[in-house]
Formats: C-alpha cells, sequence, structure tokens
C-alpha cells in the first residue's frame, strides 16, 4: 500500500483524535497527517492515496465571503485537484442528537464536490444503528464515508474505526 495523505480539521478536538485513530489504524508509517488549513492543491496531488476527515459545518459558512475554520480555507484547493487516479475514503464528525438534520451533512457536500472530478469514494457505511433523521452523506442508501459522534457516542469510536479501516485498507493502492 502506498503512503495515504490524511488531511483533517479543525486542528485538535474531535477530528484531530479521530484522524490519529484512523492513522494508528492504518499503521501510523502508511501516513502522513496533514491539517487541512495548513494543505494546498500540491499536497493532496502528491498522494494516490487520500482521507479527508471532516467536522460538520453547514454549507451556508463554506460559501460564505470569510473563511471561518479551516476547511473554508481548504475547500477551494480540494476543488482544483484531478481525483481521476486516486482512492478516496472520508471520515465525518456530527452530532445526530442536537443537529438530527443535518448529520454529518459536510461529508456529502465534500463528497458533491470532488465526484465530478472523477473521486473514486471508499468505504461508505450502512446507517443501521445512527439515529438521524436527514443527512447530506446519504448517498445510495449509504453514508459516503465513516459518520462518528465524539459527543453522544464516543464509546463506539474505537469500533467504528476499526471496523472502518479494515474495510477501506485493501481498496487502497
Amino acid at each position: 500500500m502506498k503512503k495515504i495523505g490524511l488531511f483533517y480539521g479543525p486542528l485538535g478536538g474531535s477530528t484531530e483524535r479521530v484522524a490519529k485513530k484512523v492513522a494508528a489504524a492504518l499503521g501510523n508509517e502508511n501516513v502522513e497527517l496533514i491539517p487541512a488549513k495548513e494543505a494546498k492543491t500540491s499536497d493532496v496531488e502528491k498522494f494516490e492515496n487520500v482521507i479527508f476527515g471532516i467536522s460538520t459545518i453547514g454549507k451556508e459558512t463554506w460559501e460564505s465571503d470569510k473563511p471561518s475554520n479551516d476547511w473554508d480555507v481548504f475547500l477551494p484547493e480540494v476543488e482544483k485537484v484531478d481525483y481521476s487516479n486516486k482512492v478516496i475514503a472520508m471520515f465525518g464528525l456530527g452530532d445526530q442528537i442536537s443537529y438530527d438534520l443535518h448529520f454529518v451533512d459536510s461529508l456529502g457536500v465534500l463528497a458533491e464536490k470532488i465526484l465530478p472530478k472523477g473521486a473514486n469514494i471508499i468505504g461508505r457505511v450502512n446507517p443501521e444503528g445512527y439515529e438521524f433523521r436527514e443527512s447530506q452523506a446519504i448517498m445510495d442508501g449509504e453514508f459516503i464515508g465513516l459518520p462518528v459522534n465524539e459527543d453522544f457516542e464516543p464509546e463506539l469510536t474505537d469500533e467504528r474505526v476499526n471496523n472502518w479501516v479494515a474495510k477501506i485498507k485493501t481498496q487502497f493502492k
């Protein structure tokens, strides 16, 4: 397996913690952890295997005139990449209790940006076991990536990450 670029944001907190868990499950020597707010198009382009780790934010935040978080800065860079020769996996943090109408929406928003650019997205997850009402991350009946709820289900994170990593590990180049 070739080195994996794992781009995550924001720094600190749950997204970074889960990014480190994913890297450890893949073998830290196989992964380069890259904070989203420090990354450029060229950083993504140098990897054939990419993981994006993102927290849930609203689409209106991304489309505002003033960037307010790490992914606001990184998303325009992500949109410039040709993904036709890449294998992409994604995980998203969200809270399905307080935001049950927008659970891990950021995964769906991100997928909508990269799928037209040839992205081969692996690591879809069955929504069984998650309680929510709506999510932009549901595509063809499955989550487009791994949803994680560190706020209300932290006891499930390790198992969910390990099961997901076992699934995606064999699909990377």
